[in-house]
């Protein structure tokens, strides 16, 4: 009896083993029967919390809302976070804590530039999903990924792709010859400044460009000599921590021509900063790439309300960090009843464009790794928000070259999409 005790014993590890064997060889990381653990680290203290915390408050919001529905194919979504306080070097050391210790399987909602610049390499060493970046910086683009850069999906424009549009805006829109832009000598500032240069030479108009320290508290010089240039429209190609700064600079100049910045700054934070300085004197416009203009996007938003709370319900942050966790979620039920690995998990995705809840849809079809290149255009209209003055438009329709955006080719190029060498 002992010995046949025994050997039962004995098969039961055998099996219990060869079972862990298997599953472990069929599932990647942080992939349970039960759950599918997946991670971020980002600023939910500190000068950026006004951003990083209703970004995640908008990704725990959806996946509360997958699990309640009983998850996908019977795992819910577990989400984990730490805050690094927008540092680099946090951010780096934090996501080794993740990949290595915690096992996630994925990154959802990587956030913040100096933090995503400093870790893309430890990304595509990893090998490890990172879906949705919580910014534009050049280095995220690709035509055509191959190996681990097939791992990373931005979402958001690319701040390149959106130096372009801005001059495209200033051309097809405000009838601009001549445009000025102050830039900050970080990878935002620099990354708009070479798509605005690019986009500039091939419409043939004039670019006069100042630059000035990220975080600068005095930008008098670089707005002097965009004022003597005698610019008529102006770029301020900087995040939230200069723009006010470059806008209340241009007040006190009395340079009252009319400025574009980035989808980053058209928040209420931002208009609440600048709407008393520019009232009756110029326009401050900013791209975005999302929008309510329609039924279905009304309709996310009404549930992400429902699911995020009063506070966040109508917060830009939280509608980015619920569209991040949205493509994630896609993602997995695209993968279905097959083996939850990196491979298939990157596979699906590349498998057909992905819906934005409040927007236009982005490819990753081939490699491509440009986000939504489709923007629409929004003015800081009171102290508490901006509104839309433009809708979703690609470079052809902002230049007239186009009727209406082409659902099968968002690039906004002018030509072939695939000559370009940056987004």
């Amino acid at each position: 009896m002992r010995k046949l005790l025994a050997a039962l014993l004995v098969l039961a590890l055998v099996v219990t083993t060869m079972a862990t064997a298997v599953f472990a060889e069929e599932h990647a990381q942080g992939v349970t029967d039960t759950e599918i653990l997946v991670g971020n680290t980002a600023a939910v203290s500190g000068a950026f919390a006004g951003v990083g915390v209703p970004f995640n408050a908008g990704i725990e919001a959806y996946f509360k809302m997958v699990n309640e529905e009983g998850g996908i194919n019977g795992r819910e979504l577990r989400f984990t976070h730490m805050d690094d306080e927008f540092d680099p070097a946090k951010g780096k050391a934090m996501m080794q804590t993740l990949v290595e210790d915690e096992e996630i399987f994925a990154y959802v909602g990587h956030f913040g530039t100096p933090v995503v610049a400093a870790t893309l390499i430890d990304l595509e060493e990893y090998g490890i999903p990172a879906v949705y970046f919580a910014t534009g910086i050049g280095e995220l683009y690709n035509d055509q990924a191959e190996g681990a850069q097939r791992a990373l999906f931005p979402v958001q424009p690319i701040y390149v792709t959106e130096g372009e549009i801005m001059v495209v805006r200033a051309v097809g829109s405000f009838e601009a010859e001549k445009i000025g832009v102050i830039y900050t000598n970080d990878d935002a500032g620099k990354d708009m400044l070479r798509g605005a240069e690019q986009m500039a030479e091939q419409l043939e108009v004039t670019l006069v460009s100042e630059q000035v320290a990220a975080g600068a508290t005095d930008v008098s010089a670089a707005v002097t000599a965009i004022k003597n240039a005698d610019v008529d429209f102006i770029i301020a190609a900087s995040i939230q921590q200069t723009i006010g700064t470059i806008v209340k600079a241009l007040v006190a100049q009395d340079v009252n021509v009319d400025v574009i910045t980035t989808y980053v700054n058209v928040a209420p934070v931002v208009a609440e900063q600048i709407f008393a300085d520019i009232d009756g004197k110029f326009n401050v416009y900013g791209n975005g790439w999302i929008s309510l203009a329609d039924e279905e996007a009304l309709a996310n938003l009404a549930l992400l309300g429902e699911w995020v709370g009063e506070e966040f319900a109508l917060n830009p942050y939280s509608l980015a960090g619920w569209t991040a966790a949205h493509f994630f979620a896609e993602g997995v039920r695209r993968v279905g009843e097959e083996p939850l690995t990196w491979e298939n998990f990157i596979d699906k995705m590349e498998e057909a464009p992905i819906k934005i809840p409040f927007g236009g849809e982005v490819d990753f079809a081939d490699g491509l790794r440009a986000g939504t290149t489709v923007m629409n255009l929004s003015k800081v209209a009171s102290a508490e928000g901006w509104e839309e003055v433009e809708p979703l438009q690609s470079v052809n329709v902002i230049l007239g070259i186009e009727e209406e955006i082409e659902e099968t080719d968002e690039t906004g190029d002018l030509e072939d999409p695939a000559e370009t060498e940056e987004g």
